[in-house]
């Protein structure tokens, strides 16, 4: 049975409209401009005082989100009709584009010996950007059905209403065909495989109700750049790109198990599949030994391009940082287990450090 209610809220003296189509299992929000009425009420009730320590204990994602934007950018609080696209994009969240940034540079300077050419090296670090950020719209596309139910995500703008199904596949669209623009600028062989960093792109979202390992592909959509790397500076791919692709791919599903560890009593409500939930009470035993692998391919990947202390001194920087994440998630707690997750960000960096070092002073 489908019931439908419509009401009108007066909040400082604009007029919002909430729609919800209500079914046995699912509340969807219509429209760019329709608003839970719950947080529409709250908003309502402490519009005068918007002191954020009068608020902390709000409990809604999303209300904090445009609590935080009126006292940051004294704008306004719109719930939405001013629509931030870097929102839907996750700018102010940056994590992801680091995480698919240290792959990329780590094989730009294996693969240039140290000495990379800069225009290739500002195209990867666009494409980066670009490429993230669409895979970042059509995931909300993918889950804007789901995100309503899980703490974390709750507050996204295709869940809340802020932006439509439409813009967000309009947005991904826009934003792979700039990347494959800056491609272009490439060989053909980089440009080919280029093709496949889409696919994967577009396909990843959609694996998480498919498999409880959607993270492979996430890592070979992140780890992609690698070989992308390869055939950029040398035109081709040898060996020693695809241990470092493997060594990529590992590391993806360690941070993004470490990830679905704060969404997992959420995911197993709704259905969403992830390794965090079949890995399930041996989930830091695995990440473990996916961590002492991952180092160990690294130190494979270093000793067969001769590299020297200073690299092992930045992977020895990175093997701290594994055991700290460890020691974070001992609990597998929801804070602490994202703040592993976004520890790896360090870990990247670390691996980077003692790479560029290493070429400049070894």
């Amino acid at each position: 049975m489908r019931t439908s209610n419509r009401e009108q809220i007066l909040v400082d003296g604009e007029t919002f409209i909430t729609d919800q189509e209500k079914t046995s299992n699912s509340l969807t929000f219509k429209g760019r401009h329709r608003f839970n009425r719950e947080v529409l009420l709250k908003v309502q009730a402490g519009w005068s005082s918007l002191d954020r320590e009068q608020t902390r204990d709000w409990d809604d994602p999303a209300l904090k989100y445009w609590l935080d934007d009126y006292k940051r950018d004294q704008i306004d609080l719109k719930l939405g009709l001013q629509t931030r696209p870097h929102r839907l994009v996750r700018l102010d969240r940056p994590i992801g584009i680091f995480l698919l940034m240290w792959p990329a540079l780590w094989a730009l300077w294996l693969a240039g010996a140290g000495q990379p050419p800069w225009p290739v090296v500002l195209v990867f670090v666009l494409g980066v950007v670009l490429m993230r950020s669409a895979g970042c719209a059509i995931n909300d596309f993918a889950d804007r059905n789901l995100d309503g139910y899980v703490e974390r995500t709750k507050g996204r703008p295709l869940a809340t209403g802020e932006v439509s199904a439409r813009e967000a596949v309009g947005v991904f669209v826009v934003l792979s065909l700039i990347a494959f623009g800056l491609v272009l600028t490439l060989n053909w062989q980089t440009v080919a495989l280029s093709v496949v960093a889409v696919v994967l792109t577009a396909v990843y979202p959609f694996m998480k109700r498919v498999t409880h390992v959607p993270q492979l592909v996430l890592g070979a959509a992140f780890g992609w750049a690698v070989p992308m790397a390869f055939t950029a500076i040398t035109g081709a791919v040898p060996l020693l790109a695809w241990w470092l692709f493997g060594a990529t791919l590992i590391w993806a599903l360690i941070y993004d198990t470490q990830y679905a560890m704060v969404d997992r009593s959420d995911d197993m409500k709704v259905g969403i599949k992830s390794t965090a939930i079949l890995f399930g009470r041996h989930d830091r035993l695995i990440i473990g030994v996916l961590q002492i692998l991952m180092l160990g391919l690294l130190l494979w990947v270093g000793l067969q391009a001769n590299r020297g202390p200073l690299f092992l001194a930045g992977l020895g920087g990175a093997a701290a940082l594994a055991l700290y994440q460890q020691w974070l998630i001992r609990r597998r707690e929801r804070d602490p287990c994202f703040k592993a997750f976004l520890n790896n960000n360090y870990f990247g960096l670390s691996v980077f450090i003692g790479l560029v070092l290493d070429y400049a002073l070894g």
